[in-house]
């Protein structure tokens, strides 16, 4: 039909114009490094030692889901509708973003320089789509599969090979997360809760037994106070009851 001949007439025309294929495939980078995937990014290696020749092509990011890797048109460019990021992966099954010149992919990398892109690092221009070039968080777990493609101007001059499939991790569910805790730690919350029983009787007790010793306390010197003040009124009654004896 026509419409399936469209690609094969439009790839023909792109591989007419000189589209090399580069034998190269994108791959993530190592697990030293840390965060290589997320629930929303993945890392990838820079294609160092590439591009050599196309001085003046800017090199994009390609990202897609599985299924338009088949039929991908090369000739549809960046920030078009059907790659804008925005759109992306209902309306544009791929978008284009990170795009470079090969200044940025020196070859061979400096000694002891990180050289990897992080897919999906840029929050701020997710619903902006005057940014349809936006490298925004990825939509959901995938699977995805990349390419680097190469044009200058609008003609593509050349592209790697797509990676494999990359899936993102999952969000655990908090339910699982709830019920995974329980059943490690049922004997640790009967600990627990022996323990405060236990901490609650001894606290009990050393507030009765602080009560009982400030209520002994009190009640000797109350008993202080009245022999002192008896002593005086027997004090002064015989005194009273020794005056008229003296006058006899």
């Amino acid at each position: 039909s026509v419409r399936t001949m469209v690609p094969l007439l439009l790839l023909l025309l792109a591989t007419a114009h000189g589209l090399d294929k580069i034998n190269y495939t994108p791959i993530l980078a190592g697990p030293d490094l840390g965060g290589e995937r997320t629930t929303s990014t993945f890392v990838l290696e820079q294609p160092r030692c590439v591009f050599e020749g196309y001085n003046n092509a800017d090199i994009w990011l390609v990202v897609a889901i599985p299924s338009a890797v088949s039929n991908f048109n090369n000739s549809v460019g960046p920030g078009t509708p059907e790659r804008a990021f925005q759109e992306f992966p209902t309306n544009a099954h791929a978008y284009m973003t990170l795009n470079t010149t090969l200044l940025n992919y020196p070859c061979p990398k400096p000694s002891g320089e990180i050289t990897v892109l992080r897919v999906g690092s840029e929050t701020s221009c997710v619903k902006d789509e005057s940014r349809p070039t936006c490298n925004g968080p990825l939509p959901g777990p995938g699977p995805y599969r990349v390419k680097f493609l190469a044009l200058e101007g609008s003609e593509p001059v050349a592209e790697t090979q797509w990676s494999d499939s990359i899936t993102l991790r999952r969000a655990r569910q908090p339910s699982s997360i709830q019920v995974a805790g329980s059943s490690h730690s049922a004997g640790m919350i009967a600990l627990t809760t022996i323990l405060s029983i236990l901490l609650a009787i001894l606290l009990a007790g050393l507030v009765a037994m602080l009560i009982f010793e400030g209520s002994d306390a009190c009640g000797g010197s109350s008993t202080f106070s009245k022999q002192e003040a008896v002593s005086v009124r027997r004090y002064n009654t015989h005194h009273v009851y020794d005056q008229p004896a003296a006058r006899l």
